[in-house]
């Protein structure tokens, strides 16, 4: 095991996507955890040091709840949320690793 999270962890939880690999890191998501519970992107590496790299916190100016894995296009990762944003039906988001 590399990293367990906790239930409503500052680090995520919930972790249902896969993780996509870049450059020896590893990159997901996590459905409910963070800051304000709506799902964190993290970073963790083969030698267990996890990283958030972004904390969702809903809302019209962010998503929440991604359920979906990153994908990486040219270096940076590209995902989506289930709920939040303008219309509160989800985002389309990027951010670089």
């Amino acid at each position: 095991m590399l990293h367990s999270f906790g239930v409503s962890s500052a680090d995520g939880e919930a972790p249902y996507a896969g993780l996509v690999d870049v450059k020896g890191a590893l990159y997901g998501t996590t459905d409910g955890g963070g800051v304000k519970g709506d799902g964190t992107v993290f970073s963790i590496t083969t030698s267990a040091t996890e990283t958030v790299l972004h904390s969702f916190k809903g809302g019209k100016t962010d998503g929440e709840n991604p359920l979906a894995g990153l994908i990486n296009v040219k270096g940076k990762l590209y995902g989506t949320t289930g709920s939040g944003g303008v219309k509160g039906a989800g985002t389309v988001f990027s951010l670089k690793p």
